[in-house]
């Protein structure tokens, strides 16, 4: 990867056990902890920075923001913790991991509140197998590369397989693991921190509209004045178009479809409206094909299917330096996990514009995650592990919904914490942010409160786009293809009745066809050559398939022995 974030709970001489200092930027050492850092990010405000003096040393990695005028986020950090603890973590803002090392106190790693960016972790060991401390850093390849023996971690597998993401502090390997959500890693092992914990307030004291509306103006201008050439990726819908209609300099956006796509077409009008260029990048087998350089993003947890613009990175080389994206903002402003009042209709869920008022958690996050029964049974009878793949999946998200359940006042927001706690599409964000200055506007701790304050009934589209109406009157001239009417419950309506008469057009999804592609461009045969009892699966269940061996490839001796049941004819044809 570009950047990296690498170091060990010792000395020098255990950090160089594992790697060079040679392949960092910077590299310090305190009196507890060595750590490593390689981010062209460390040039800028805002980015990446380090301190080291008398009192001891600390390393920001990835986007930070901090109250006053200081401008080095790392000495900020150092002098406010020695002077207030743990309490300094509450003011540090943005997308980071803070590794913080004082004379005469525990030293630690912490991620942002929301685990936007990872920390994976291992005990090291030496010569005689007696663990001396963690192994840290935010590449889980490097940090799995330093296991003398790995295994695979079977749990961790099948929920991927089924689901598109391994759950909790779950990874691909028995003995590497990740900081879960709000925590952080001490000599001693993870402590719970509580900075993401719901306290929903009353309209009276706490006006939702408005301080979503000035909560996102500060926010969108502390990530206004970033440096050089500026893009965003858009889409049709609302999210990212916040962002385009009030940074100022943002002179290319680009939408992944084909130039006649309703997303595509409507992306354009919006890039027109704000005087910015619009590139479409027309689907091919790029933007399905999986191999090191993209599945390596996806830190072995999670899909790559998510990094839609991967593919076309190349394009976009010395065009953009920083790159913006609404990711996340429908999860924390428009309320994507919460669950939603309905009726079936013919087959189909017709949503009401209320919550369900005794929603099943596990049922819920069934739909929100990757999970499809009739494919999640094709893929237990193909390999060699004796599984129920429903049984197991139902009960693996229950029990990462039971530990995230004490930071919610309610069912609802519980399932938005589990939800936030395992958000499968974060991908997307790590291979941009590898590449760019990448500002992650959801991840302001301004909006985070806002969050955690505004009951569940009220984190929805419309409370959205009313503060986006403060900032901009003109936001919504051109509505979303699949959205045309103002209220959730007409354009539900209308989706409902196109699918279902033959005579009218349906609304075309978002993303492209995954099924015509692979067939297309052959990827049953590019990607899964050695195991064709596979090919009868869904794409989305090759390309987990293909992200699993190739990522494992990546920095193991070969996936075939730490995999062999995966490599097993089917059963169902024994």
């Amino acid at each position: 990867m570009n950047k990296e974030l690498f170091g060990v709970f010792g000395d020098s001489e255990a950090f160089e056990r594992f790697r060079s200092p040679d392949e960092f930027d910077e590299y310090l050492r305190g009196p507890s902890l060595t750590v490593g850092i390689r981010d062209p990010g460390l040039e800028y405000d805002g980015w990446s920075a380090t301190h080291a003096d008398e009192i001891g040393c600390c390393v920001i990695w990835g986007e930070a923001y901090v109250p006053g005028d200081e401008q080095n986020t790392a000495r900020w950090l150092l002098e406010r913790y020695d002077a207030e603890g743990l309490d300094a973590l509450h003011s540090l803002n943005g997308s980071y991991l803070a590794v913080l090392d004082i004379r005469g106190e525990e030293p630690f790693v912490a991620a942002d509140p929301v685990r936007s960016r990872e920390c994976f972790y291992t005990a090291a060991h030496d010569a005689y197998g007696d663990c001396g401390g963690w192994v840290f850093g935010t590449d889980a390849a490097a940090v799995c590369r330093t296991v003398s023996d790995p295994t695979a971690d079977t749990d961790g597998i099948l929920e991927f397989l089924h689901t598109g993401l391994s759950l909790g502090e779950k990874t691909w390997v028995d003995d590497v693991s990740r900081l879960p959500l709000d925590s952080r890693l001490t000599p001693d092992g993870v402590d719970a921190l509580s900075r993401f914990v719901y306290r929903p307030a009353e309209r009276d004291e706490f006006d939702y509209v408005d301080e979503l509306a000035s909560r996102l103006d500060r926010a969108i201008r502390r990530r206004s004045s970033n440096p050089g050439p500026k893009g965003l990726l858009l889409s049709a819908g609302y999210d990212s178009r916040i962002v385009l209609s009030q940074v100022d300099g943002i002179d290319h956006c680009y939408t992944v479809g084909s130039p006649t796509a309703q997303e595509v077409q409507g992306a354009k009008q919006v890039a027109t409206q704000y005087d910015a260029t619009h590139t479409a990048f027309t689907p091919d087998d790029r933007y399905l094909y999986a191999d090191e350089s993209k599945v390596q993003y996806t830190n072995g947890i999670k899909e790559s299917l998510h990094i839609h613009h991967a593919g076309y990175t190349d394009e976009l080389d010395g065009e953009v330096e920083t790159m913006y994206h609404g990711l996340l903002c429908d999860t924390f402003f428009r309320g994507h996990f919460t669950a939603q009042d309905g009726v079936d209709v013919l087959g189909a869920r017709v949503p009401f514009n209320r919550l369900d008022p005794d929603p099943d958690p596990v049922e819920s996050l069934l739909g929100k995650y990757g999970y499809r029964r009739d494919a999640s049974i094709g893929l237990a009878d193909r390999i060699d592990v004796d599984h129920d793949p429903e049984t197991f999946v139902r009960e693996a998200i229950a029990a990462e919904f039971a530990t995230n359940r004490s930071r919610a006042n309610s069912v609802q927001n519980a399932l938005t914490c589990c939800g936030i706690a395992n958000q499968p599409s974060v991908p997307f964000h790590n291979h941009l942010a590898d590449q760019f200055l990448t500002p992650f506007l959801a991840t302001d701790i301004e909006l985070l409160e806002w969050h955690l304050r505004t009951p569940p009934e009220h984190r929805t589209t419309e409370t959205f786009l009313r503060a986006c109406q403060r900032l901009d009157g003109n936001i919504l001239r051109h509505r979303p293809p699949d959205r045309p009417h103002g209220a959730m419950l007409l354009n539900e309506v209308e989706g409902f009745v196109r699918r279902k008469t033959p005579l009218l057009t349906s609304f075309e999804p978002p993303w492209p066809d995954r099924r015509e592609l692979f067939d297309r461009y052959e990827l049953d045969q590019r990607l899964l050559e050695s195991t064709p009892h596979l090919h009868p699966l869904p794409p989305r269940h090759k390309l987990r398939v293909n992200d699993l061996q190739t990522w494992l490839d990546s920095w193991s001796a070969g996936s075939d022995e730490l995999l062999a049941w995966l490599q097993q004819p089917p059963r169902i044809m024994s």
